[in-house]
């Protein structure tokens, strides 16, 4: 199809590159460049960032300035510098759609392979034994995949925020924490504002209720933005926007202006905080002790 019939007859007069594309920036933009470079670097235990993330370190640590403006420029020029092959597509993260891909395999062998190879990966639910289960949720979806990491060791499922207005979402959630044998702690982390704040409350208290109702027990913790973060960590804040007549008082922050490695040490505090280490570690042993046995029993099938 040509651009006029899907346009609806519309002619475009000029369009934005595509693909790889070769770019000369400007020294100034260079230097911010060179200063992603270093926050990237800075943060390599916890790629990928969001743009957001990046635009928070360089008005942290390199007086960078702090408006929609300047964080829509900065977005634009690393939309190009990725383009250009400046910096790897791999290091930044963007919210993208779903990708559903349905198993098959070439061949038996490659099958067998697999159940090998898994046979290896063997982990028991390390939440045995515990009191309660423990589910985190981060309102910004970029953020999701550095979570993850921290909450992998200990088989802790990490959330996006999406489905916050979704009735439908909240459901199926309450539904799935009722169907748990013990008490469950959702904790939460999501940007300290009016929408940020009164989208969490609405949530845990219709999460709750259906939880309740459906026979199950859940609690919601905040663990960030809180406000006694924002001055421990020196974050940037701003005023309420004055159009936004939802009650909230005090400043704005963002989750994303908290560090990488900040953000990852409250959660893996709070974790460790709830954590039956005792209970933990017999786990552990008991599915070492699983993972060598079936590795022994698939070793060498044909």
């Amino acid at each position: 199809m040509t651009d006029h019939v899907l346009l609806g007859g519309a002619e475009r007069t000029r369009t934005r590159v595509r693909g790889f594309a070769p770019w000369t920036p400007r020294a100034s933009t260079e230097q911010l460049l060179a200063q992603v470079d270093l926050v990237l670097a800075e943060y390599v235990d916890h790629l990928p960032l969001t743009l957001r993330q990046i635009f928070y370190r360089l008005v942290g640590a390199y007086a960078y300035e702090k408006t929609e403006q300047a964080y829509e420029r900065l977005c634009e020029h690393l939309n190009r510098a990725r383009r250009a092959r400046r910096i790897s597509m791999d290091v930044i993260r963007d919210d993208g759609g779903t990708v559903i891909t349905p198993p098959c395999w070439a061949s038996a062998e490659e099958f067998l392979e697999t159940v090998r190879y898994q046979a290896g990966q063997f982990r028991l639910d390390r939440t045995l034994g515990q009191k309660s289960r423990l589910v985190v949720i981060c309102e910004a979806g970029g953020m999701v995949p550095q979570l993850a990491r921290v909450c992998d060791p200990f088989i802790i499922e990490v959330r996006s925020g999406g489905g916050f207005d979704s009735l439908t979402d909240k459901h199926k959630f309450a539904a799935a924490l009722a169907a748990e044998d013990r008490p469950v702690e959702v904790l939460h982390i999501g940007d300290h504002d009016a929408s940020g704040v009164s989208m969490f409350l609405a949530y845990l208290e219709e999460v709750e209720a259906f939880t309740r109702d459906l026979g199950g027990q859940a609690t919601f913790t905040r663990l960030a933005v809180i406000p006694e973060q924002t001055a421990a960590y020196d974050l940037p804040t701003a005023p309420p926007k004055p159009t936004d007549k939802r009650a909230f008082a005090g400043q704005t922050c963002q989750a994303e202006a908290l560090a990488p490695d900040v953000l990852a040490n409250i959660l893996l505090r709070a974790i460790e905080e709830r954590l039956d280490r005792r209970a933990y570690d017999k786990v552990l042993r008991r599915g070492q002790k699983i993972r060598r046995e079936l590795s022994q029993r698939f070793a060498g099938r044909a």
